[in-house]
Order: structure tokens, then C-alpha cells, then sequence
């Protein structure tokens, strides 16, 4: 099969298109046909090897290097994200059956930036919703979840009033979304070719942050979602009401661990027409170097996705 091998850290040109042995399911194993896959900030941090969390990449770097690999990634087919069809299943597999159509997240185990991928039935893996295309469905399981958890974390409730900082990216998309569905009202914060974008998702208020600084008006929010990590707590402090809560994606996933029934919830928020996905660009499984490129300049909106077919 084809696949994409990455054998060093450095820029998109380390990602080498390759022929690697094609996976064979083992007794609690479904073996998958990846119809589609992603690249979001989190693959290309990876593969640069460049955690942004400042002086904390003296405690990150080397954390990172033992889980991940040294001089390069141990799994050297990176990639997260899928959306795909059930070729194969080992025998002791119950909940998925061939020709089923499901999405997920292999999470560390990497894998997905290939035509193929073997994963256990009680991985982070579900029926995709009847209304997606593999397209649509492959980056909810990374960003999509992603923004339930902070929303979670942060105790949204209706009737709040939330902002969204990076109301455009792969997480502030579903944030957006999911906030709105969950009876806030919410205001996005973007750039100006986006504005209108954001607001179809249904952010009541946009701020063009080219334009305005959020925090330098009279609003108060109960809850700031900065989703692009580019944010501290201390500015936007005087913008949060008293009990008010900030939360930064970059440091408020270090404890997600993602849940199958939280990707069977918002498959149903999916098939109930509350909650869709926004894909910026397409790339064939071959022209993975330029996805990264594109990625990296930190401008996406919405998700990138590959297509290994």
C-alpha cells in the first residue's frame, strides 16, 4: 500500500510518499480502507518537532522525544484522523462488521497517513454519521472533539455569553457551533475574510480582530475560548465576568483523553443537522508535503484533508 513515511523531524520535505506492507487485522482488529484523513497544527507539530508553549518546552521537548521518538517519530507513518471503510475484522470483533463505514482517531498510535490502517473495536472508532461524506467526517474526531471537552471543561451553560478566539480554525469551527447548540451566545473572533463564515456557523456577534481588539472594549464574558492557544489569561482577564473562565486549547487538552461515546454524541448532534464540518483544501494522499506547507503558514480555515483514493 501507499503510504507516507516520515523519518525524521524537520520541514514538510522530511514526508516521503512510499509502498509498505498493507496491515492485516489481528483477532480484536478491524482492518480499514482510509477514504480520507487530515493534517491539522498538532501533525505538523510532529513533524517539525516544535511545541509553542514557550519556557515550557524545557519540561515538553524532552517529554516529548521519549514518547515520540528522538531523532524521528518511532511510528513513522504520521497522521491521527479517519474517515473510511471496514475491509477486513479479526474474529473476535462484535461491534463492526466489513463494509461498515466509520470514523475516528487513532491518537498516538499514528497511522492514517496511508491507505490502510489496522485498529482494535474499542479504539476511538464509530459508524460515521449518515449525512457526512468521508470528507466531512474525518477531522471530527480531532477537532470536533476537541471543542466539546473545553466547552465541557469550561461548564458552558445556556444563556452565557462566550467568545470564541480563532473562531475560524479546525476547533473554533466545531466551538461555534457546539456552543450555539448549547444555548450560549456567541461571539467569534477572526479575521476579516472569515467574517461571514463564522457567522453562518452561527456566532450571533463577530469581532474582525484586524480591525478591533476584544479586549480593549466593555464586554464581559463568562467564558473565552482562546482555541488557537495564542491568547494568556492575564489579557483577557478584565474581559471575563467575575466568575468568568479562560481556557487556552494548548493547555487545557493535557488531560483529554478522548471518549467513543463522546464521538457517538456528537454524531447524533451531526445527524440532527446541528453541527457540520468546514474543509478549507483537498489534497491527494501524493501532495501531503504541500498540505503541511500550507498548514504550517498557520492559516487554514476550518480543516485540510487528504485523500489516499
Amino acid at each position: 500500500m501507499k503510504a507516507i513515511i516520515c523519518t525524521k523531524y524537520g520541514e514538510p520535505e522530511v514526508l516521503q510518499l512510499q509502498e509498505v506492507q498493507k496491515p492485516s487485522p489481528k483477532n480484536n482488529e478491524v482492518l480499514i480502507k482510509i477514504h480520507a484523513t487530515t493534517v491539522h497544527i498538532g501533525d505538523t507539530k510532529i513533524r517539525g518537532f516544535k511545541p509553542s508553549m514557550g519556557m515550557l518546552d524545557l519540561i515538553v521537548k524532552p517529554v516529548m522525544r521519549i514518547m515520540i521518538g528522538f531523532w524521528g517519530p518511532r511510528r513513522k507513518i504520521l497522521g491521527m484522523d479517519l474517515a473510511g471503510m471496514v475491509e477486513a475484522v479479526g474474529t473476535d470483533v462484535t461491534r463492526f462488521k466489513v463494509a461498515d463505514e466509520v470514523f475516528g482517531s487513532s491518537e498516538m498510535k499514528f497511522g492514517t497517513y496511508a491507505e490502510y490502517i489496522c485498529l482494535a473495536e474499542d479504539d476511538i472508532l464509530a459508524i460515521m454519521p449518515n449525512n457526512m461524506t468521508f470528507k466531512e467526517a474525518t477531522p471530527v474526531a480531532n477537532g470536533g472533539l476537541t471543542a466539546l471537552y473545553i466547552l465541557r471543561k469550561a461548564k458552558i451553560q445556556k444563556g452565557q455569553k462566550v467568545l470564541i478566539y480563532g473562531a475560524s480554525g479546525s476547533v473554533g469551527t466545531y466551538a461555534v457551533q457546539l456552543a450555539k447548540y448549547f444555548g450560549a451566545k456567541v461571539t467569534g473572533v477572526c479575521s476579516t475574510g472569515n467574517v461571514a463564515m463564522v457567522k453562518s456557523l452561527g456566532a450571533g456577534c463577530i469581532i474582525d480582530y484586524m480591525q478591533e481588539d476584544f479586549t480593549k472594549n466593555d464586554e464581559h464574558y463568562d467564558i473565552i475560548f482562546d482555541a488557537v492557544g495564542k491568547l494568556t489569561h492575564k489579557k483577557c482577564k478584565k474581559s471575563l465576568t467575575k466568575n468568568g473562565v479562560y481556557l487556552n486549547v494548548l493547555r487545557a487538552t493535557d488531560a483529554l483523553k478522548l471518549k467513543v461515546e463522546d464521538l457517538a454524541y456528537l454524531k447524533e448532534i451531526i445527524e440532527a443537522g446541528q453541527l457540520k464540518s468546514v474543509i478549507d483544501r483537498t489534497y491527494p494522499l501524493e501532495k501531503m508535503v504541500e498540505a503541511h506547507r500550507y498548514v504550517d503558514k498557520g492559516h487554514k480555515k476550518g480543516n485540510v484533508v487528504i485523500t489516499p483514493l
